[in-house]
């Protein structure tokens, strides 16, 4: 393990943590602003902000959207059965915890030493019933009861790609098997011009869940940039227009498409198999400078 010193507003310097995870270089830089808060990096790109202070203190724009998925999910409140397929710096698994006590999470993320890492370093609340578990995303799914959770987050990536097994239909299957009805899933997608991985996402969605709405940043909607987008889906209705109330009031506004709008956005698209499914593409390296 390596350590570098980080000066904090204020003169006091607090050391990154530097470590060689299953997945590559894993770096805790220290928030500069916030005075127990850290940004988790892989290979450098960044995949988690954690404030220990604030765990309902979301920084990355995606997990802001996701965070209003989790408030909107059930009452104010009220505790939830939540899957995170992902688990990084079990950002929102901390939020969740927070915002609803008593919620009862599992949490999955492959990467076991990442998993060690971000335990001893940013230490998880002890009341919190939150179980990890280091295993490959789709076999920690399997293992979930059916009709389990009220929720399933899915933020993969490996390389800053989300893996080919968890873009198709039969992923969508188990997830489906693992939700309760009027459970809601949510995905945090990646994609740039021409948005192909986007569209095919959005149609292998829509054959599995009647009712869907995406959140994204509009300019990566146009295809003007690469960027994430959430997508969520249900049995149920979503509460969509609340759900635009929030996005669009967000520091980065976001828009929300649902219904005809939505599926025309897939200009045609097919759902994914896992016998056609490929990675998401990789970002440019641009994004991360």
């Amino acid at each position: 393990m390596g350590k570098s010193r980080n000066p904090r507003r204020g003169g006091a310097a607090v050391e990154a943590v530097v470590e060689a995870v299953d997945g590559g270089l894993a770096e805790l830089i220290p928030d500069r602003d916030r005075a127990r808060a850290w940004t988790l990096l892989i290979d450098g790109a960044p995949q988690s902000h954690v404030d220990l202070d604030d765990p309902t203190y979301l920084s990355f724009e995606y997990q802001r959207r996701l965070g209003h998925v989790i408030d909107l999910v059930a009452p104010p409140g009220r505790p939830v059965h939540a899957v995170h397929l992902g688990g990084g710096a079990l950002t929102l698994a901390r939020y969740v915890a927070a915002t609803r006590p008593r919620s009862t999470q599992q949490v999955v993320e492959r990467d076991a030493a990442l998993v060690q890492l971000v335990r001893r370093e940013l230490p998880l609340d002890p009341n919190a019933r939150i179980r990890v578990r280091a295993v490959d995303a789709r076999e920690g799914l399997a293992k979930v009861l059916d009709g389990w959770a009220d929720l399933v987050i899915a933020d993969v990536f490996s390389g800053a790609r989300t893996p080919a097994h968890l873009t198709s239909t039969e992923f969508l299957d188990e997830v489906r098997r693992a939700l309760r009805p009027g459970g809601v899933y949510a995905a945090n997608l990646a994609d740039g011009p021409p948005l192909a991985h986007l569209r095919g996402q959005i149609a292998t969605a829509a054959a599995r869940f009647p009712e869907l709405a995406l959140v994204a940043d509009p300019t990566v909607l146009r295809g003007k940039r690469f960027g994430n987008a959430v997508l969520v889906g249900s049995d149920s209705p979503l509460p969509t227009p609340e759900l635009t109330r929030r996005a669009a009031s967000d520091p980065h506004p976001g828009r929300v498409e649902h219904g005809r709008a939505l599926l025309d956005f897939t200009g045609g698209a097919t759902p994914v198999t896992d016998a056609a499914a490929v990675a998401s593409p990789a970002p440019p390296a641009s994004v991360f400078r």
